[in-house]
Parts: C-alpha cells; structure tokens; sequence
C-alpha cells in the first residue's frame, strides 16, 4: 500500500511537472510584436514595402530564429509632435516592444529644439506608463542649420535614453547618410540598399532589445 501510495504521488509530480514545462514552452513559443514608430526612414519612403527599414529588420531577425513581427508605423513627413498625437492608436495594445525613430522633420524644418525634446519625452512617458519597452534611434541636426542649433537638438537622444532608462542607436542613419549609392535621388532618403545598411548595423541592438524582453 506504501508502495501504491508513493507512485500515486510520484506520478502526481511528473504530471505537474509536464503542465508546467509546457506552459514554459508555450510561454516561449509566442511571437513578439514590435512597432517601429516613425518617419519616412521607418516608413521606406518610395520604396516597396519589403525593403523598408522594418521589412530588412524583421527578416534579418528572423533569419537569426526569433518569431518576431515588426508592424510599420512610419508616416512620412511626421513631427515628433506627429508621432505623439498618433500614438496610441499607432502601438496598440498587445504590443511588446517599440522601436522609436522620429525628429528628423523636427530638424530638417528647424523647429525648435526644446519642442522637439518635449514631444519626446511624452511618448517615452506613454510607453512607460503602458509598461512597453523601448529601444530609441536618434538624429542629428543638419550641419547647416548651425551649431547652436546643434548644441540643443543632438544632446535630446542620450538624455532621454538615460532619463527613460532606454536602449540608444545614437544614429539611425548610420552608414548611409554619406554614401550617394545607399540615398535615393533626394540625397536624404535610404534606398533599398541603404535599408539593408541601416538593417545590418541596428541588428546587434535589435537582438539585444529582444532578449532583453525575454528575460
């Protein structure tokens, strides 16, 4: 009867045991969902949708044995003012991660700096109240517009990144921004083998981002 009792139990445990790895593995096994919240660079102005930025990204991740889908959010012409206004409907519930690229139009139109950090600042204030993590990819003020200019817009990125305790691609146009052969004919929009560039270098930061939200 002892005998009876012990492998009643023990087959008690192995059964508890087998649920609970298997909503592990469930667990592990959903897909993540990540927005990519921008701009034309997010948006992959004039370009068909598989060689935009999130296009590149999410095979690049896939590829690497992540189940990830990146929803593109990227509005061309968009403000960070823009991306605030939109932004809940833009990252919906059920969303695991954002990846923020907006203030290139800020800077491109020179408003002001101060504006710009503001707008910012309220987005990553929204994602953390909804207590969905970001990773930020930042601009820098065009060399014409001075550096005053310069001194005020550039710094925005790093601090926000620290205040918000954020991951920080410095740059998102990293790579491209010099290189004629990665711009469209404007000389300010990526290609589509710009895309794979910017795909390529952001990649080591994607796949960090992810895990991160693994653990």
């Amino acid at each position: 009867m002892r005998f009876k009792a012990a492998f009643k139990t023990l087959l008690s445990l192995a059964g508890l045991a087998a649920i609970l790895s298997g909503l592990g593995t469930a667990a592990r096994a959903e897909p993540i969902n990540l927005v990519g919240l921008g701009d034309s660079l997010m948006a992959g102005y004039q370009l068909p949708p598989d060689e935009a930025f999130p296009a590149r990204l999410e095979k690049r991740l896939r590829d690497k044995g992540f189940d990830v889908t990146i929803t593109n959010a990227g509005v061309s012409g968009d403000t960070t003012a823009d991306g605030l206004a939109r932004l809940d409907w833009s990252v919906p519930d059920g969303t695991d991660g954002v990846i923020l690229e907006l203030g290139a139009n800020d800077a491109l139109r020179g408003l002001p700096p101060t504006e710009t950090r503001k707008n910012l600042d309220a987005i990553l204030a929204r994602l953390k109240e909804r207590n969905i993590p970001v990773v930020m990819m930042g601009m820098l003020a065009p060399p014409n517009l001075g550096q005053d200019f310069a001194a005020a817009f550039n710094p925005i990125y790093p601090d926000l990144a620290k205040t918000y305790d954020v991951a920080l691609y410095p740059f998102v146009l990293d790579g491209v921004a010099l290189d004629p052969s990665l711009q469209l004919e404007d000389r300010m929009h990526p290609n589509g083998k710009g895309t794979d560039v910017m795909a390529d270098k952001f990649l080591p930061v994607a796949e960090m981002f992810l895990k991160n939200l693994g653990s």
